[in-house]
Protein backbone atom coordinates (compact mmCIF):
# COMPACT_ATOMS: atom_id res chain seq x y z
CA UNK A 1 0.00 0.00 0.00
CA UNK A 2 1.58 3.63 -0.92
CA UNK A 3 1.70 5.68 1.89
CA UNK A 4 -0.41 8.58 1.51
CA UNK A 5 2.03 11.41 1.46
CA UNK A 6 3.76 9.51 -1.35
CA UNK A 7 0.24 9.05 -3.07
CA UNK A 8 -0.17 13.17 -2.56
CA UNK A 9 3.61 13.84 -4.17
CA UNK A 10 3.05 11.62 -6.94
CA UNK A 11 -0.87 13.20 -7.88
CA UNK A 12 1.21 16.33 -7.52
CA UNK A 13 4.16 15.50 -9.54
CA UNK A 14 1.25 14.32 -12.39
CA UNK A 15 -0.61 17.37 -12.27
CA UNK A 16 2.95 19.84 -12.80
CA UNK A 17 3.30 17.34 -15.76
CA UNK A 18 -0.01 17.59 -16.96
CA UNK A 19 -0.06 21.52 -16.69
CA UNK A 20 3.31 21.86 -17.94
CA UNK A 21 2.39 19.48 -20.85
CA UNK A 22 -0.71 21.54 -22.04
CA UNK A 23 1.45 24.76 -21.57
CA UNK A 24 4.03 23.19 -24.34
CA UNK A 25 1.86 21.67 -26.61
CA UNK A 26 -0.18 24.73 -26.33
CA UNK A 27 2.84 26.93 -27.29
CA UNK A 28 3.77 24.06 -30.26
CA UNK A 29 -0.04 24.85 -31.60
CA UNK A 30 0.68 28.52 -31.75
CA UNK A 31 4.01 28.57 -33.64
CA UNK A 32 2.12 26.68 -35.70
CA UNK A 33 -0.91 28.47 -36.53
CA UNK A 34 1.48 31.76 -36.63
CA UNK A 35 3.62 29.78 -38.93
CA UNK A 36 -0.02 28.93 -41.23
CA UNK A 37 -0.81 32.74 -41.34
CA UNK A 38 2.69 34.03 -42.14
CA UNK A 39 2.72 31.15 -45.06
CA UNK A 40 -0.93 32.03 -45.69
CA UNK A 41 -0.17 36.01 -45.83
CA UNK A 42 2.80 35.93 -47.78
CA UNK A 43 1.66 33.44 -50.26
CA UNK A 44 -1.39 35.54 -51.16
CA UNK A 45 0.73 38.82 -51.38
CA UNK A 46 3.54 37.21 -53.88
CA UNK A 47 0.48 35.51 -56.25
CA UNK A 48 -1.48 39.11 -56.39
CA UNK A 49 1.80 41.16 -57.43
CA UNK A 50 2.79 40.12 -60.34
CA UNK A 51 5.93 41.90 -60.54
CA UNK A 52 7.07 39.08 -57.68
CA UNK A 53 5.73 36.30 -59.12
CA UNK A 54 6.41 36.73 -62.60
CA UNK A 55 10.16 36.74 -62.12
CA UNK A 56 10.06 34.16 -59.67
CA UNK A 57 7.62 30.98 -61.72
CA UNK A 58 8.50 32.03 -65.06
CA UNK A 59 12.22 31.16 -64.76
CA UNK A 60 14.69 28.40 -63.28
CA UNK A 61 14.02 30.51 -60.14
CA UNK A 62 11.16 28.93 -59.28
CA UNK A 63 13.04 25.10 -58.50
CA UNK A 64 14.91 27.97 -55.96
CA UNK A 65 12.07 28.82 -54.07
CA UNK A 66 10.67 25.47 -53.97
CA UNK A 67 13.64 23.86 -53.25
CA UNK A 68 15.03 26.31 -50.62
CA UNK A 69 11.89 25.22 -47.60
CA UNK A 70 13.96 21.65 -47.87
CA UNK A 71 17.22 22.94 -47.49
CA UNK A 72 15.89 25.10 -44.44
CA UNK A 73 14.18 21.65 -42.79
CA UNK A 74 17.41 19.89 -42.89
CA UNK A 75 19.91 22.79 -41.62
CA UNK A 76 17.44 22.93 -38.62
CA UNK A 77 17.36 19.00 -38.40
CA UNK A 78 20.82 19.05 -37.77
CA UNK A 79 21.91 21.92 -36.66
CA UNK A 80 19.33 22.32 -34.03
CA UNK A 81 21.49 20.76 -30.76
CA UNK A 82 24.19 24.05 -31.49
CA UNK A 83 21.41 27.32 -31.96
CA UNK A 84 19.64 28.95 -29.48
CA UNK A 85 16.17 28.93 -28.87
CA UNK A 86 15.79 31.95 -30.18
CA UNK A 87 17.86 31.56 -33.18
CA UNK A 88 15.75 28.33 -33.96
CA UNK A 89 12.66 30.29 -33.34
CA UNK A 90 13.72 33.10 -36.11
CA UNK A 91 14.15 30.30 -38.42
CA UNK A 92 11.22 28.91 -37.92
CA UNK A 93 9.63 31.85 -38.69
CA UNK A 94 11.96 32.20 -41.77
CA UNK A 95 10.91 29.03 -43.24
CA UNK A 96 7.11 29.76 -42.90
CA UNK A 97 7.45 32.66 -45.25
CA UNK A 98 9.76 30.41 -47.91
CA UNK A 99 7.06 28.22 -47.62
CA UNK A 100 5.10 30.95 -48.49
CA UNK A 101 6.53 31.88 -51.25
CA UNK A 102 6.82 28.50 -52.33
CA UNK A 103 3.12 28.13 -52.37
CA UNK A 104 2.00 31.43 -54.46
CA UNK A 105 1.41 29.39 -57.61
CA UNK A 106 -1.22 27.64 -56.12
CA UNK A 107 -3.44 30.84 -55.99
CA UNK A 108 -2.38 31.26 -59.77
CA UNK A 109 -3.58 27.57 -60.76
CA UNK A 110 -6.82 26.76 -57.97
CA UNK A 111 -9.43 28.75 -57.29
CA UNK A 112 -10.20 30.50 -54.14
CA UNK A 113 -13.21 28.63 -53.34
CA UNK A 114 -11.28 25.31 -53.96
CA UNK A 115 -8.75 26.31 -51.58
CA UNK A 116 -10.77 27.56 -49.06
CA UNK A 117 -12.39 24.42 -48.62
CA UNK A 118 -8.89 22.16 -48.90
CA UNK A 119 -7.79 24.27 -46.35
CA UNK A 120 -10.90 23.62 -43.80
CA UNK A 121 -10.77 19.88 -44.69
CA UNK A 122 -6.78 19.74 -44.07
CA UNK A 123 -7.73 21.64 -40.95
CA UNK A 124 -10.63 19.19 -39.66
CA UNK A 125 -8.23 15.74 -40.99
CA UNK A 126 -5.47 17.57 -38.38
CA UNK A 127 -7.23 18.27 -35.56
CA UNK A 128 -8.93 14.89 -35.07
CA UNK A 129 -5.69 13.36 -35.69
CA UNK A 130 -3.53 15.31 -33.16
CA UNK A 131 -5.67 15.09 -30.99
CA UNK A 132 -6.06 11.13 -31.21
CA UNK A 133 -2.85 11.13 -30.96
CA UNK A 134 -2.40 13.53 -27.85
CA UNK A 135 -5.25 11.19 -25.98
CA UNK A 136 -4.61 7.68 -26.97
CA UNK A 137 -3.15 5.46 -24.46
CA UNK A 138 -2.33 3.29 -27.26
CA UNK A 139 2.08 3.04 -28.04
CA UNK A 140 1.66 4.65 -31.38
CA UNK A 141 5.65 4.17 -32.08
CA UNK A 142 5.08 0.77 -33.59
CA UNK A 143 3.94 2.73 -36.60
CA UNK A 144 6.77 4.85 -37.00
CA UNK A 145 8.81 2.49 -39.57
CA UNK A 146 5.62 1.58 -41.31
CA UNK A 147 4.93 5.72 -41.60
CA UNK A 148 8.61 6.33 -42.94
CA UNK A 149 8.07 3.87 -45.41
CA UNK A 150 4.69 5.10 -47.08
CA UNK A 151 6.22 8.68 -46.99
CA UNK A 152 9.76 7.85 -48.88
CA UNK A 153 7.39 5.76 -51.75
CA UNK A 154 5.07 8.76 -51.85
CA UNK A 155 8.11 10.82 -52.25
CA UNK A 156 9.42 8.82 -54.89
CA UNK A 157 6.60 8.13 -57.25
CA UNK A 158 5.99 11.83 -57.04
CA UNK A 159 8.92 12.39 -58.64
CA UNK A 160 8.73 9.66 -60.73
CA UNK A 161 5.00 11.50 -61.81
CA UNK A 162 7.34 14.32 -62.80
CA UNK A 163 8.10 13.40 -65.78
CA UNK A 164 5.07 10.75 -66.38
CA UNK A 165 2.64 13.09 -65.67
CA UNK A 166 -0.37 10.25 -64.91
CA UNK A 167 -3.34 12.01 -63.88
CA UNK A 168 -3.99 7.80 -62.31
CA UNK A 169 -0.80 7.73 -60.33
CA UNK A 170 -1.29 11.76 -58.97
CA UNK A 171 -4.47 10.21 -57.57
CA UNK A 172 -3.37 7.08 -55.62
CA UNK A 173 -0.72 9.65 -54.33
CA UNK A 174 -2.85 12.02 -53.25
CA UNK A 175 -5.16 9.79 -51.48
CA UNK A 176 -1.64 7.72 -49.89
CA UNK A 177 -0.26 10.66 -48.84
CA UNK A 178 -3.00 11.98 -46.88
CA UNK A 179 -3.11 8.92 -45.24
CA UNK A 180 0.80 8.89 -44.54
CA UNK A 181 0.59 12.50 -43.47
CA UNK A 182 -2.43 12.20 -40.91
CA UNK A 183 -0.85 8.74 -39.36
CA UNK A 184 2.22 10.94 -39.15
CA UNK A 185 0.21 13.77 -37.03
CA UNK A 186 -0.93 11.50 -34.47
CA UNK A 187 2.51 10.11 -34.65
CA UNK A 188 4.60 13.36 -34.25
CA UNK A 189 1.83 14.31 -31.80
CA UNK A 190 2.74 11.57 -29.49
CA UNK A 191 6.13 11.81 -30.00
CA UNK A 192 6.43 15.86 -28.82
CA UNK A 193 4.15 14.47 -25.46
CA UNK A 194 7.06 11.67 -24.75
CA UNK A 195 10.00 13.73 -25.73
CA UNK A 196 8.26 16.45 -22.76
CA UNK A 197 8.47 13.92 -20.38
CA UNK A 198 11.89 13.60 -20.09
CA UNK A 199 12.42 16.42 -18.24
CA UNK A 200 14.46 18.84 -20.45
CA UNK A 201 15.36 22.50 -19.44
CA UNK A 202 14.10 25.54 -20.34
CA UNK A 203 16.44 26.16 -23.00
CA UNK A 204 15.77 22.51 -24.82
CA UNK A 205 12.07 22.73 -24.48
CA UNK A 206 11.75 25.93 -26.27
CA UNK A 207 14.08 24.14 -29.09
CA UNK A 208 11.55 20.92 -28.69
CA UNK A 209 8.90 23.25 -29.17
CA UNK A 210 10.02 24.89 -32.55
CA UNK A 211 10.74 21.16 -33.72
CA UNK A 212 7.80 20.08 -32.71
CA UNK A 213 5.34 23.39 -34.58
CA UNK A 214 7.98 22.35 -37.71
CA UNK A 215 7.00 18.68 -37.87
CA UNK A 216 3.07 19.17 -37.23
CA UNK A 217 3.60 22.17 -39.90
CA UNK A 218 5.12 20.05 -42.42
CA UNK A 219 1.81 17.65 -41.78
CA UNK A 220 -0.58 20.06 -41.96
CA UNK A 221 0.90 21.44 -45.43
CA UNK A 222 1.18 18.39 -46.86
CA UNK A 223 -2.59 17.14 -45.83
CA UNK A 224 -3.41 21.08 -47.56
CA UNK A 225 -1.64 20.22 -50.59
CA UNK A 226 -2.51 16.69 -51.30
CA UNK A 227 -6.32 17.19 -50.39
CA UNK A 228 -5.92 20.37 -53.13
CA UNK A 229 -4.63 17.89 -55.50
CA UNK A 230 -7.25 15.43 -55.28
CA UNK A 231 -10.47 17.99 -55.31
CA UNK A 232 -9.22 21.21 -56.08
CA UNK A 233 -10.27 23.26 -59.21
CA UNK A 234 -8.25 25.45 -61.80
CA UNK A 235 -9.26 28.72 -62.78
Amino acid sequence: MIPARDRYQTAGADYGLDEGLRAHMLRIYNYMGIGLAVTGIVAMLVAATPALYVPIFSTPLKWVVMLAPLGFVMFLSFRIERISGATAQLLFWLFCGLMGLSLASIFLVFTGASIGRAFFGAAAMFAAFSLYGYTTKRDLTQFGSFLMMGLIGVVIASVINIFLGSSALQFAISIIGILVFVGLTAWDTQSIKLQYAEHHDGETRQKLAVMGALSLYLNFINIFQLLLSLTGERE
